[in-house]
């Protein structure tokens, strides 16, 4: 119960990895806020939490637009008496080769993917700061914000970014007594991955055990990373890729 009485968002938090996030952060005593656009699914996975014996509440939330990310920080705020972290997980992907990949398209994927960790840490850092709180933010990156790949230049360039706002938050917010790290996983297993099994085998097969990533083997590494055990990690990015940037070229 290392995290017994902290209060944290997640964003993206009604399936996948968030959900996955959501069951460990509240193993380990942490009260949260579940966010996402699926506010049916939001409300299901708050319910679950909640039956585990802490505070859970959904917030239906479009996390490209700042007034409605603020209003998420003061809903955590209002129902959950404080705040001390938040999890930027939120995400999408819209593959289209760079020829094809108009500006709506491109726009589309920053600002759900880039905007939206900014705004998330950028208001949870300022009601932090108004509330005396101490905590720490962790930021979804990807296996594609250190390497290119094809069809993906939207993606790439906003988890990229997600890498250095991690870095650059880290540094800005220390004396505030505010971590900032991230995560990049490699090929998850989640529904965006859609039902083509032939594309998950090769995409799968680009790990060295040959196979996708269980999302709670991601959402293991976040909880890790709220709690004090990782104080000495910040700014930093974690890969949970099962090998991916050590070997992979292209």
């Amino acid at each position: 119960m290392e995290l017994k009485g902290q209060a944290i968002i997640i964003t993206g938090g009604a399936s996948g990895i968030g959900y996955q996030a959501a069951l460990q952060l509240a193993a380990k005593g942490a009260d949260l806020i579940i966010a996402d656009f699926n506010m049916e699914g939001a409300e299901k996975v708050a319910k679950e939490i909640t039956a585990k014996g802490v505070k859970a509440f959904a917030f239906k939330v479009d996390v490209s637009k700042a007034a409605e990310v603020e209003k998420l920080v003061d809903f955590a705020v209002e129902k959950l008496g404080t705040l001390n972290g938040i999890f930027n997980n939120a995400g999408i992907g819209l593959v289209k080769s760079f020829l094809e990949m108009d500006p709506a398209t491109y726009h589309k994927v920053i600002e759900v993917d880039q905007h939206s960790v900014y705004y998330g840490m950028y208001y949870a850092a300022k009601k932090m700061v108004a509330l005396g709180t101490k905590g720490t933010f962790v930021n979804t990156a990807s296996i594609y914000g250190f390497q290119a790949a094809l069809g993906s230049f939207n993606y790439n360039a906003a988890k990229a970014a997600v890498v250095m706002m991690s870095k650059s938050g880290a540094l800005e917010l220390a004396p505030h007594g505010i971590r900032v790290v991230g995560v990049a996983p490699g090929f998850i297993n989640t529904p965006i991955l859609g039902n083509d099994s032939a594309m998950k085998k090769m995409l799968g097969d680009q790990h060295l055990h040959k196979q996708l990533i269980e999302p709670a083997k991601v959402s293991s590494v976040v909880a890790f990373l709220f709690t004090d055990a990782a104080s000495a990690i910040n700014g930093s990015t974690i890969p949970v890729d099962d090998g991916f940037l050590i070997h992979k070229n292209s």
